[in-house]
């Protein structure tokens, strides 16, 4: 394993969004606002410990040959609207889907103001094609850009309403 393959195993978002705690929450979980940023992914969650994840396909990535459940995992720890904890794998290709399982944490804490602070932590170990495309390496060649991309889509849709234009949902 090299330097950079330590370094680059735990990816760590921050972001501050101008929205009370319970709709970021609602956001992250909730298909009805999953489906209009990032990915556009509609997640299904059983918001317990030992609960199932599953993100399915939304309509256009189905027309690209996508299979229905493009993503599976587990709920470690839900704590709403502070923790979210879960094990998370992609499956949209059996290559990503050899991959470990990986651990995507989300906190959210009030600060001032109406604001709260975001924390995204996703421990990638084993799964290095799928750290890749959440660096954002694989956007030129059309896999987006990763967590930086959801999460610019999710604080847009928050604060403004609005979708970012190249995040126009399930179509």
């Amino acid at each position: 394993m090299t330097d950079k393959d330590r370094t680059e195993t735990v990816q760590l978002y921050r972001i501050y969004i101008n929205a009370p705690a319970e709709k970021i929450w609602a956001a992250i979980t909730d298909p009805e606002w999953t489906g209009k940023y990032g990915y556009a992914m509609l997640l299904d969650y059983e918001l317990k410990s030992g609960g199932a994840f599953r993100a399915r396909a939304n309509e256009g990535m189905l027309a690209m040959g996508c299979p229905e459940v493009i993503s599976d995992g587990e709920v470690i720890e839900a704590d709403p609207p502070h923790k979210l904890v879960q094990t998370w794998r992609m499956t949209m290709t059996p290559e990503l889907a050899a991959e470990a399982y990986t651990r995507l944490t989300f906190d959210i804490e009030p600060v001032r103001g109406g604001v709260c602070k975001m924390t995204v932590t996703h421990d990638l170990a084993g799964a290095p094609l799928w750290a890749a495309v959440l660096r954002g390496d694989q956007e030129a060649s059309g896999a987006g850009g990763g967590w930086s991309e959801v999460l610019s889509g999710l604080k847009t849709l928050l604060e403004t309403g609005r979708q970012l234009p190249f995040q126009s949902g399930p179509a």
